[in-house]
């Protein structure tokens, strides 16, 4: 099984450690690895803002570089999601996206794809998991609260398997944090509203940490709880599974 490592824009620009923290965690469990040079924007930014012509290329692109794996592999639930449901469609009847269907967020390819059953990570704190909505209604991380399913968490089985560890959850656990990309820069009134009120449910359950598969939204909220004063601290999950390594 030969994996690609996709390592999105603002990740590897503002979180870098998130990304080693990722290809150290993904090395641990001996995969065939590999993280392809000269990577770039998978378009989304460019598509959300009604420019789905200026995605094309990237693409093209991403399915050229990528296309030799068995997977591809991101630490970021909205750009894994953007690959998979709207590759396909912004190409359609000009290319087949092979690539597409074989990309998948970090935690779904732990949980779903491994199947791993411990983790080098050691975090002895209080934290709670914000589930960001890529990763709820586009790839099933965890059950939407608003349809009659059986609850399940695939951030939350593999954080289960950190030694020290307390897990928790804010009320209206699948709410918006109001990064929504574009949105904030729209709307950056109504935008800091939501992540304050969000940040506000994380912090009630007395958490010392919010994490979540997505550096786009903990970014969102870190930078409102910094201009606020908030005491809470922001970590991507897979600084945390990783933490032993």
């Amino acid at each position: 099984m030969k994996i690609g490592l996709f390592i999105p824009c603002y990740v590897d620009a503002v979180y870098p450690e998130v990304a080693v923290a990722t290809y150290k965690l993904l090395n641990h469990y001996d995969v065939d690895l590999e993280y392809p040079l000269k990577q770039t924007c998978c378009g989304q930014p460019q598509a959300n803002g009604g420019f789905q012509y200026m995605s094309e290329p990237l693409i093209e692109k991403y399915e050229d570089m990528f296309k030799k794996f068995d997977y591809v592999v991101a630490p970021s639930a909205s750009c894994a999601a953007f690959v998979r449901c709207f590759h396909p469609e912004i190409m359609k009847g000009k290319m087949e996206c092979t690539t597409a269907k074989k990309t998948m967020d970090v935690v779904e390819f732990l949980h779903d794809v491994l199947k791993v059953k411990e983790v080098p990570g050691k975090f002895p704190h209080k934290v709670s998991v914000h589930n960001s909505c890529h990763g709820v209604r586009e790839l099933g991380l965890s059950s939407p609260s608003e349809r009659n399913v059986p609850p399940f968490n695939k951030i939350i089985d593999l954080l289960n398997l950190v030694e020290g560890i307390e897990i928790h959850e804010p009320e209206r656990k699948d709410e918006c944090c109001g990064f929504g990309g574009l949105f904030s820069v729209e709307e950056p009134d109504v935008s800091v509203r939501m992540g304050t009120d969000k940040i506000r449910r994380h912090m009630d359950t007395g958490a010392e940490y919010v994490t979540g598969p997505d550096s786009s939204c903990l970014m969102h909220m870190a930078g409102i709880a910094k201009r606020q004063e908030m005491p809470i601290k922001f970590i991507h999950v897979v600084e945390i599974l990783a933490a032993g390594l």
